[in-house]
């Protein structure tokens, strides 16, 4: 097969490649940071700004509904004015979510904050994929993409560990402050650093429209179910070893840390081994091999040191399954398709992300803590069943 999205951006300058990694890497930290640090401060948040469980559970609902429904035009706009722009506005958004999360007087602002944070997920995947079309070669999509998509963990390991150490010294909301102010200097940095470009003209014969089509929309409804699952450990793992397992909220802190860490490791690996022909597997295997980290979620009411164990599987599987959908949007993209193509498959990402806190959320607060880990390793199970069984599809296919 050959690979169809192998040709570069007319107008874009060549760029070296390990400094263009780690802006994109930044970037994608920064999509998501502010989601992070409401899962890792949530027990401070939920004492100070006298929240709910429930309500703490919205504010992923409503960060990630956005996302949800701003993902198609955010693709098309990738594609029409170009990564660089989109960029700068993914971290001038963040910047300012941030800041007035940080501000934030009671939830209604709060929750504002987070919808506004929205705009920077939904521009993250198709801009920095549009970025790695443009400039990287073929050959080395698959390693750079990888690294670049573990910058979401990066984000989660900075809030778990220095962001919430500093929240613990200084209060929650200097946690936030400086978060910001790392996103509007990165915004700084990435238009100094990218080279101003010219945008792809989608390839012809393509039918504009946001219709969900072959491997675009298996991937997008794999990416919902394996959204669900995420997004309910990443918002209440924390508050879950503060409750259920009697942990210092500083120390539950660096449970998504360890996912963090678990989740860049898996990402930048399991990302390189996800060549053609077998990229289409390695989604649902993994979907299907976390289940068993969450078992380890659910024995550890009974033996604590668990919860490490199965906080780090989900980052290794879960979490990397991510990745992978992301590499094969990217080997699959025809020209000038990968903003909206990226596009349409994150916005299943975070439809999953939206629907799956608020159920997890209401078991929590009723202390039904095994039926919510139950509910995480059904989402993952028919995630997996759902990307196998469309992979074995195609392999049918191809082979007639």
């Amino acid at each position: 097969m050959t690979d169809r999205s192998a040709v570069s951006a007319p107008g874009r300058a060549p760029a070296r490649a390990w400094p263009l990694t780690s802006l994109l890497t930044a970037c994608m930290a920064f999509s998501m940071i502010q989601l992070f640090l409401l899962g890792a401060l949530g027990p401070l948040l939920v004492d100070e700004l006298d929240v709910s469980p429930v309500v703490l559970g919205l504010t992923t609902t409503i960060g990630f509904g956005t996302a949800a429904v701003l993902s198609p035009l955010g693709g098309r706009i990738v594609d029409h004015v170009g990564s660089r722009r989109s960029l700068m506005v993914l971290l001038l958004a963040a910047g300012g979510a941030l800041a007035l999360i940080g501000s934030a007087p009671g939830p209604g602002l709060l929750l504002c904050a987070v919808a506004l944070g929205g705009i920077p997920q939904a521009l993250a995947n198709p801009a920095t994929n549009t970025a790695v079309l443009a400039v990287v070669p073929a050959e080395r999509r698959g390693a750079v993409l990888g690294t670049k998509q573990s910058g979401v963990q990066l984000g989660a390991f900075a809030a778990g560990l220095p962001l919430a150490a500093l929240a613990g010294g200084l209060g929650w909301r200097s946690a936030f402050w400086a978060a910001a102010v790392g996103a509007l200097l990165l915004a700084w940095g990435t238009w100094r650093a990218l080279p101003p470009e010219r945008p792809r003209r989608a390839a012809a014969g393509v039918r504009a429209g946001y219709a969900f089509r072959g491997m675009v929309a298996r991937l997008a409804v794999f990416s919902l179910l394996l959204g669900a699952a995420i997004a309910s450990v990443n918002t209440y793992l924390t508050l879950y070893g503060v409750r259920a397992l009697s942990m210092g909220a500083t120390e539950a802190g660096v449970l998504v840390a360890v996912l963090g860490v678990a989740g860049v490791v898996g990402r930048v690996g399991w990302a390189r081994v996800a060549r053609p022909g077998r990229a289409e597997w390695l989604p649902g295997l993994l979907a299907l091999g976390a289940v068993g980290a969450v078992a380890m979620l659910i024995a550890s009411r009974d033996v604590p040191p668990l919860v490490w164990v199965g906080a780090a599987g989900i980052g290794l599987l879960a979490v990397s399954a991510n990745a992978v959908t992301m590499v094969l949007v990217v080997q699959r993209s025809l020209p000038g398709r990968a903003g909206h193509d990226s596009a349409l498959v994150a916005a299943g990402f975070f439809a999953g992300f939206a629907l799956g806190p608020p159920v997890f959320g209401l078991l929590m607060q009723a202390e039904r803590y095994g039926a919510a880990w139950l509910l995480v390793a059904c989402e993952l199970a028919a995630a997996g069943v759902v990307a196998v069984a469309w992979a074995h599809r195609d392999r049918r296919a191809a082979a007639r």
